[in-house]
């Protein structure tokens, strides 16, 4: 890909809720005018009021959209990827860019569907992208060069922090930090009722979890520790942590959550070969 980011053309397959999110950020983030990106969605009823706003071009026609790109996005369910590749395929060559960002999806099951030699990269991004704090593991393909990484880490990290992978982990990325935020906002919605069993308001104690959560997040990120170590640091001797922890260990709270991660990881691997899942 020889083109600047803001000399690109993209075409963003499905633009749903995920496809939506990365448009509106390549967009605020001045990377690509609006101009210069094409939307389909299944049915033009389905139109976005954000990327209206935003004047997005926006039609349920993907092979025209896909006719004028040099990056295109593939945002729709794991399910109709073979559908879209085989209706896309005359307007691609190896000077365009495929990211398939449809979980369970190899890239090598769209290469043999391509027939050809069009770089394909794998992605897998989460919904923390809609605020910027998202973060997306990418991998490549057979023909995928390294320049063509460098296009989508810089288009990626509008959204947050671009890690790149061997395609073995991408199911297990799927399973942590892409199903990862609902595990969380159950965390966090258990914590503020924890508070309001205390006596908090209800919006504090959410205020209250919530800041938490993004607080301890960000100590982990920043210094670098393990989180045993950062959890030694908060719990003193006959302090008031240990009994809170002594209570999440009784309720099995760590084995359950390695077991929802488990478990997620499971069914990313089996989402192309089903009708329905998410």
């Amino acid at each position: 890909m020889a083109h600047s980011s803001t000399q690109l053309r993209l075409a963003v397959l499905g633009a749903g809720k995920m496809g939506g999110i990365l448009i509106e950020a390549f967009v605020k983030q001045e990377l690509v005018p609006p101009q210069n990106i094409y939307a389909t969605v299944q049915h033009t009823g389905q139109e976005r009021k954000n990327l209206s706003k935003l004047s997005i071009p926006l039609g349920a026609d993907n092979r025209a959209a896909v006719h004028n790109a040099d990056v295109v996005f593939l945002c729709v369910k794991p399910q109709t990827v073979g559908q879209v590749v085989d209706e896309i395929r005359p307007e691609l060559n190896e000077q365009k860019l495929l990211i398939s960002i449809a979980a369970s999806v190899p890239t090598d099951y769209i290469e043999r569907r391509l027939e050809s030699s069009v770089p394909v990269i794998r992605a897998m991004p989460n919904t923390p992208s809609m605020v910027g704090a998202g973060i997306t593991a990418v991998s490549k393909g057979k023909f995928a060069k390294q320049e063509d990484i460098d296009t989508v880490r810089k288009l990626f990290d509008a959204v947050g922090k671009t890690i790149v992978v061997d395609e073995k982990y991408m199911d297990a990325v799927t399973g942590l930090s892409a199903s990862g935020p609902a595990f969380i906002y159950i965390i966090l919605e258990s914590l503020a009722e924890g508070g309001v069993k205390v006596g908090l308001p209800r919006d504090l104690a959410t205020l209250l979890a919530a800041q938490m959560t993004l607080g301890a997040a960000k100590m982990v990120i920043e210094t670098g520790h393990h989180p045993a170590l950062l959890k030694d640091t908060v719990t003193t001797p006959a302090g008031c942590t240990i009994d809170g922890i002594l209570e999440l260990e009784e309720g099995g709270l760590r084995v359950t959550l390695i077991k929802a991660v488990v478990k997620a990881a499971q069914r990313a691997k089996e989402l192309l070969l089903t009708d329905s899942g998410g």
